[in-house]
């Protein structure tokens, strides 16, 4: 018996002894195992890469390779996508699966099950600033989405195993199972229902297991002595929430100009070769930019602030503290840059550890230089790990998230009343300015974001294409009433396109315009198309967002509006079609099993 004919009885086995709903548990422990694995392969893949380029550094060569590595890197992931992967860009891990949630009915093609693994390992492997999370999770949803396919469950509970990659790609790299659940509740934007919880609760805790079998206690963090909360330094904490929401804003904005700059450069291995050697030049000055940076966030939280020159050209100022100062400023605001370039130019990455790694240097910073001045004194490592809840609560806009996952790694809730004081602060500043998050903005604005908003979300679900009806028939612009009626007398409907020879579109002729007349066989030559035509209140393109048509409906009252596309007629859209679509999509996606 081949595979194909074995699976297939594998599959009515399961559908006569297995309910769907127990069924859907497995499934979610099964994508929380390859979530788990596929982040313990990464990271190992990155780490052993690292090794092998960096082992054997000198101080006194100032690490000049450095220089070079990046470079080699991004032209490795270039040349890699090209030559195995189509050549289809690779894109950020999680929009392109809040992108596969909303327009691709959560179905994610097979080769990206691969083409992010193995181009971000050789990216952050070779020095690249970017992070991993967001490859590991495009990776594990691409996994789910075909594990769906192939148990050819529906989109509902396709899209429910997108959110338990998502949430086992978090647990299994921060040990934070609790924090990577609402992670994909948050950002994810999954609905909080009990058919969604448990199966979410089963992915994160395989998860935070398969990762923790291979890779035992050997974690990112390593914080567990933290410094008491004063109440006394809560005005503090309120400051850092409002300079971290700034900051935040700050590293979206020049995120994006960086990346529209970028994708206007259409010749990709000069854009990689500049790019790369701008980005080998920054880490060679600021050898922190390098890879993901979580060396320098556990040091900075123990005090070790001297790491921050360490292999660099500034080793000689490690002890004068406002030239340190200066230099944790600098290198915190070229961390989006150094990531901007990597990504830009074709590298593979996400930004949520560059924006723990900045969060990290400001909050420590903010600290240090107040410290430092006699103004205040505060506890660095608490302010270190506050800040990268800060600018994850405005960059990411998670701070829920935010707030439980650096619960998680300091081992307790020391912190909690911070945490909620400066990531709220810093989500309502940075939102203040920028409406969207670092992940959603692009969607946003193609009208493609589906959002916890049930309503907005249905319309961003529905597909306006499969919605257009074409039996409609369509009367020529120059033709008389005689030819009118006959077309009347074969169609079922009360609307008639206007069109010429080559379907460019004129306008409509309603039946209640020809009531009076239809039967008056003298004006059959006399009365032309033209005289009875009406302009259409409003026309949609094939390619408008369903708010917008929903926009347009209201707007205009009318019950049917014309598909135009480039002047061509293409079809009707009806409101009460809208409806019945309207009110499938929010039964099949949000009702609870």
């Amino acid at each position: 018996m081949n595979p194909k004919a074995l699976f297939e009885r594998l599959l009515d086995w399961q559908r006569k002894h297995i309910e769907q709903k127990y069924f859907v548990l497995i499934l979610a422990v099964l994508v929380g195992l390859t979530s788990g694995l596929a982040a313990v392969l990464l990271k190992n893949s990155v780490h052993f890469i690292h090794e092998a380029l960096t082992i054997g550094f000198a101080q006194e060569y100032h690490n000049y390779l450095y220089f070079f590595y990046p470079l080699i890197g991004i032209l490795i992931s270039v040349w890699l996508v090209k030559r195995f992967f189509f050549g289809k860009w690779v894109g950020h891990g999680v929009p392109n699966v809040l992108y596969a949630i909303s327009k691709q009915q959560s179905m994610i093609k097979r080769f990206r099950m691969f083409n992010s693994f193995f181009t971000s390992a050789i990216t952050v492997g070779f020095g690249g600033s970017t992070g991993l999370e967001g490859p590991t999770v495009g990776t594990s949803a691409s996994i789910a989405s075909n594990i769906g396919r192939w148990f050819k469950v529906s989109y509902k509970t396709r899209t429910l195993l997108l959110g338990c990659a998502a949430a086992g790609a978090l647990a299994s790299i921060f040990n934070a199972p609790i924090a990577a659940i609402i992670f994909a509740l948050e950002v994810i934007m999954l609905d909080l229902t009990t058919a969604s919880l448990i199966p979410l609760l089963l992915a994160s805790v395989s998860a935070a297991l398969t990762s923790r079998l291979f890779l035992g206690d050997d974690v990112l963090f390593h914080f567990k002595n933290l410094d008491k909360f004063s109440i006394s330094d809560l005005p503090f904490f309120i400051l850092l929430g409002i300079v971290s929401g700034v900051v935040s804003v700050y590293f979206c904005k020049m995120f994006f100009r960086i990346m529209e700059f970028s994708e206007k450069k259409k010749k990709k291995l000069p854009k990689a070769i500049v790019s790369g050697l701008l980005l080998g030049a920054l880490i060679f000055l600021f050898p922190s930019l390098y890879g993901e940076g979580y060396e320098l966030i556990n040091a900075l939280v123990k005090g070790n602030f001297q790491k921050i020159v360490h292999d660099s050209l500034f080793y000689g100022f490690r002890e004068n503290i406002p030239i340190i100062l200066l230099i944790l400023t600098v290198t915190m605001l070229l961390k989006v840059v150094a990531t901007s370039l990597t990504i830009g130019s074709g590298g593979v990455g996400g930004i949520f550890a560059p924006s723990l790694f900045t969060g990290s240097i400001m909050g420590f910073s903010f600290a240090k230089l107040l410290n430092h001045y006699g103004i205040a004194t505060l506890s660095e490592s608490n302010f270190t790990l506050v800040g990268m809840a800060g600018l994850m609560a405005g960059i990411l806009r998670a701070p829920l998230t935010a707030i439980f996952l650096i619960a998680e790694i300091t081992g307790g809730y020391e912190l909690f009343i911070p945490l909620m004081v400066t990531a709220s602060i810093a989500f309502l500043t940075g939102k203040y300015f920028m409406p969207h998050s670092i992940y959603t903005t692009q969607l946003a604005k193609r009208g493609e974001l589906i959002t916890h908003d049930k309503d907005q979300a249905v319309l961003t679900l529905m597909s306006l294409k499969k919605e257009i009806e074409t039996d409609f028939m369509a009367v020529n612009v120059e033709g008389k009433l005689g030819d009118l009626v006959r077309t009347v007398t074969e169609s079922k409907r009360n609307i008639f396109p206007v069109t010429d020879a080559e379907g460019k579109f004129y306008g409509v002729v309603l039946l209640d315009d020809i009531r009076d007349i239809m039967f008056l066989r003298h004006k059959y030559d006399e009365t032309t198309v033209l005289e009875l035509l009406h302009v259409a209140p409003a026309e949609i393109s094939p390619d408008e967002t369903m708010d917008s048509v929903m926009k347009k409906f209201e707007e205009t009252g009318a019950w049917n509006l014309p598909v135009v596309e480039n002047g061509k007629y293409k079809g009707f859209v009806s409101k009460s079609k809208l409806f019945n679509a309207y009110r499938s999509m929010l039964k099949e996606f949000y009702e609870e099993n």
